[in-house]
């Protein structure tokens, strides 16, 4: 009787190192888990949406609650590997978080160079590459008279940001306009010439005043 229980202590013993055993290991492959997450993670090229955040999050969150079941079991040198690897993540997602909130934010607010654009020459016409293939011999009399009417129209409202972008977008139809010039009509040409002397003029006399309306704004 003696010797029988003698045995079944030594089993419940034997049993009972070879599960400390286990957890230990498990606890120490989810914990190389979670680091090696980590580090794949800080080392992506970061996409700021809310989507594909929600998908990194997702997946150390699964792999932290592993880790956290058997913690006790991990060493002292386990431990602060994964401590290490808690704080990269922390600094990540406040890294994640701002940038995806500034993408967001641009993205609801209009690039006010394309807003500009689209109301001098039409919608879509001219993008970040700033081609003007668009504008031929035929149709370069009428691009003009929109861009110096609109600009006639609201030279009280544009700030200094929009005259600059508009100095850029006159040089550069004025750059296309020496393309298309040997097939451009003489009359054409004629009213043209007119139109570049009046855009002079609105340009000269209410680019300063839009300074004025910016300072005002800033105070507000």
């Amino acid at each position: 009787m003696i010797k029988t229980k003698l045995v079944i202590a030594a089993t419940i013993v034997s049993i009972g190192f070879i599960a400390c055993n286990s957890a230990g290991e498990s606890a120490k492959k989810d914990a190389e888990v979670l680091n090696t997450y980590v580090d794949s993670v800080n080392n992506l090229t970061p996409v700021y949406t809310t989507t594909y955040w929600i998908g990194i999050d997702n997946g150390y969150q699964e792999r932290a609650l592993l880790v956290e079941k058997n913690a006790a079991a991990l060493s002292e040198e386990e431990k602060a590997k994964v401590e290490a690897s808690k704080a990269k993540y922390e600094a990540l997602k406040v890294s994640y978080e701002l940038n995806i909130k500034e993408s967001e934010a641009a993205a609801i607010t209009p690039n006010f160079r394309l807003v500009l654009r689209d109301r001098l020459f039409g919608a879509g016409k001219v993008g970040d590459d700033m081609q003007f293939s668009f504008v031929t011999a035929d149709n370069i009399l009428g691009v003009y008279q929109n861009f110096v009417d609109v600009v006639a129209d609201n030279k009280k409202e544009f700030s200094r940001e929009d005259w600059d972008e508009i100095k850029v977008l006159y040089e550069a139809l004025d750059t296309r306009k020496n393309v298309v010039e040997p097939n451009l009509a003489s009359k054409d040409n004629n009213k043209i010439a007119g139109l570049k002397i009046r855009f002079s003029s609105i340009k000269a006399t209410n680019r300063g005043g839009s300074k004025a309306k910016e300072n005002k704004e800033a105070k507000q």
